[in-house]
């Protein structure tokens, strides 16, 4: 008579945003699961659906460890995701330094949301024809944060900093991302390119006055130029409606 011997197991609970990645059975909840062999802890939580670089903290019995930890029978795993009132620096093992600055990478479904950062001064790659590859190593080569709605993505060993924005709406995209890497006091409006994410620079008027349409020439003074792309850009009729989303967004990401 054959006898059943029972897998190993651990025990996980995920908390707050992490839960997004769950399927509904498992969110706000512990629960078990088979565990290979001498696998990793990081294995583990990408094979549950959560990317690492969205975990911050790992505790396995209270006690923090690193990615490279070998889940054992009967561990029980806490996983938490990036705080934002507490400074955990000190504790994880798995939280990657701080970025001096909130410099992106974005993939190709992102468009309006790299327009947005980039009006609200933030360094911003993008381009239509990325492929995954090409985000993974710009992300890690250049130390960008890679925004993306690919999980599978963010999964890639070489990338360290990321973020699975939720919401498929490009107004809610850009508090999120605000929040998520708490950004609220670096926006720095109209200092970038949006089409191109050159820097912007004041110019004189009679530098570029064989350039403008002829009413623009009449009735605006204030002109600034874009150092890569040679774009012109002036306090017009659009120049309310950006002041409005960039009001709107500071307000609504507000701490």
């Amino acid at each position: 008579m054959a006898v059943l011997i029972p897998m190993p197991h651990a025990y996980f609970r995920f908390y707050g945003s992490l839960n997004d990645f769950l399927p509904p059975f498992r969110r706000q909840r512990q629960f078990h699961r088979y565990i290979k062999e001498r696998g990793s802890i990081k294995d583990a939580i990408e094979a549950l659906g959560v990317p690492h670089p969205e975990v911050a903290l790992i505790l396995v019995h209270g006690t923090s460890v690193s990615f490279d930890y070998l889940v054992q029978p009967y561990d029980c795993i806490s996983v938490y995701p990036q705080f934002t009132h507490l400074d955990i620096t000190a504790l994880s093992r798995v939280q990657p330094p701080p970025l001096a600055q909130g410099r992106f990478v974005l993939d190709v479904h992102l468009g309006k949301l790299a327009t947005y950062l980039r009006l609200l001064g933030f360094d911003t790659l993008y381009r239509n024809d990325y492929h995954d590859d090409d985000l993974a190593q710009i992300s890690s080569q250049q130390q960008r944060i890679l925004l993306t709605q690919d999980r599978g993505l963010l999964k890639r060993s070489i990338v360290t900093y990321g973020y699975a924005v939720r919401s498929e709406h490009p107004d809610i995209q850009i508090i999120e991302v605000l929040q998520r890497f708490q950004l609220q006091a670096a926006v720095s409006p109209l200092q970038r390119c949006p089409r191109c994410n050159g820097p912007l620079r004041l110019v004189d008027k009679a530098t570029i006055a064989d350039q403008l349409p002829y009413y623009t020439r009449l009735y605006y003074d204030e002109f600034a130029q874009c150092q890569h792309c040679r774009q012109i850009y002036w306090k017009g009729a659009h120049y309310r409606r950006i002041q409005a989303l960039i009001e709107r967004v500071q307000t609504a990401s507000a701490p």
